[in-house]
């Protein structure tokens, strides 16, 4: 019988979190479900699949619809809209919600069923706002206080244990569910010629320029390395990206082709992808690229790269902001590099396995 499904998040602006959620509604469809995304902002970066219902609540005008003199009528706002699509369209038998701005007004709202889906360490983030000053800290803690005695999912057994071994969040029930992946859609989209891809070897970092992604540690490394590779960046904020790799002398390198829209032809010509984060929600790049046939090194940070390189691939984990020991696996990587075919983790991210875990939260 087909269900319902409202996935309710920030906008579809080019996160993980966005991504991850477009990949489970386009499965929920070729399943014969009908799911529907709760958008609280029209900002867009993704191709929206053919059939997936897609619905914007707050218009552009309207900015800091979480702060604290706007949260009551933003409420109001939502339970009002949520009503007239659950009229418009009937009963949705599941709502699904992401980050913290959705996070806050749904729990809020009063739907149900209702999932809070965690992408992120609630700590690391924490800790990481706290520098930003109090008043950057005290909005995301109120949003974070806002998973108290929900339903939860988390997209890694790291965050699962992270919350039940805190004292901050008491959800009602919690259960891991790993992200999805379209094994073969990211194979057909790395098939795809792309005439700007180098026509030596390389290694490549796709991410965010972001202080968590510890790119600072990635150049460091580099330096270290017997191997003279090139390391390709696809990331937004070039300017900025550019800046760092000045500071840290490898320029000659670096290759700076900036964010890309279908970034896995890149990352199947790569000899290797390396992951540099101070900490991860689950890290789908290193999914994504072995799918694409490329081997990978990651730090071993919260949360999620130690559930991804497993068996034989746990020897390209390497200590968080330890240069010396990414140089060394950069360079083993290209000597002894390992049979990534049949990956453990391949069993447990198939695309329509995942949307059946979904599919069984409704009672």
């Amino acid at each position: 019988m087909s269900k319902r499904i409202a996935i309710a998040i920030d906008s579809l602006a080019g996160g993980g979190a966005e991504k991850v959620m477009l990949t489970l509604a386009k499965a929920l469809l070729e399943l014969g479900h009908e799911p529907h995304l709760l958008v609280m902002h029209d900002n867009c970066s993704y191709t929206i699949p053919d059939g997936l219902k897609v619905h914007f609540c707050f218009d552009e005008k309207e900015h800091n619809i979480d702060s604290f003199w706007r949260l009551k009528t933003s409420t109001r706002k939502l339970q009002k809209w949520v009503a007239q699509l659950q009229k418009r369209f009937g009963l949705f038998d599941l709502f699904l919600s992401n980050l913290d701005k959705t996070n806050l007004l749904m729990t809020r709202v009063g739907v149900s069923p209702l999932y809070c889906v965690v992408h992120n360490s609630i700590e690391e983030e924490l800790k990481r706002q706290l520098k930003l000053g109090p008043f950057a800290y005290i909005n995301m803690l109120r949003a974070k206080s806002a998973l108290n005695g929900q339903h939860l999912i988390t997209v890694s057994k790291g965050i699962e244990q992270e919350i039940l071994n805190g004292t901050r969040i008491s959800p009602t029930s919690i259960r891991t569910i790993y992200n999805p992946f379209d094994f073969e859609e990211i194979v057909e989209s790395s098939k795809e010629l792309i005439v700007d891809i180098p026509k030596v070897d390389y290694f490549i970092h796709v991410g965010r320029f972001a202080k968590q992604k510890r790119h600072d540690v990635l150049f460091k490394a580099l330096k270290l390395t017997e191997n003279k590779l090139p390391l390709v960046l696809l990331c937004h904020n070039q300017k900025k990206a550019l800046k760092a790799v000045k500071k840290y002398g490898v320029e000659d390198r670096i290759i700076l082709p900036g964010f890309q829209k279908n970034p896995f032809p890149w990352i199947k010509h790569a000899k290797a992808l390396v992951l540099s984060s101070d900490f991860e929600g689950f890290g789908n790049v290193l999914v994504e690229a072995m799918i694409c046939g490329t081997p990978a090194i990651s730090t071993n940070c919260n949360y999620g790269p130690n559930e991804i390189l497993t068996g034989d691939l746990e020897r390209f984990l390497t200590p968080i902001r330890d240069e010396k020991s990414m140089a060394n696996k950069l360079d083993e990587i290209l000597q002894n590099p390992p049979d990534i075919r049949d990956a453990e983790i391949f069993k447990k991210v198939k695309v329509l396995d995942i949307a059946s875990q979904y599919l069984e939260l409704i009672k």
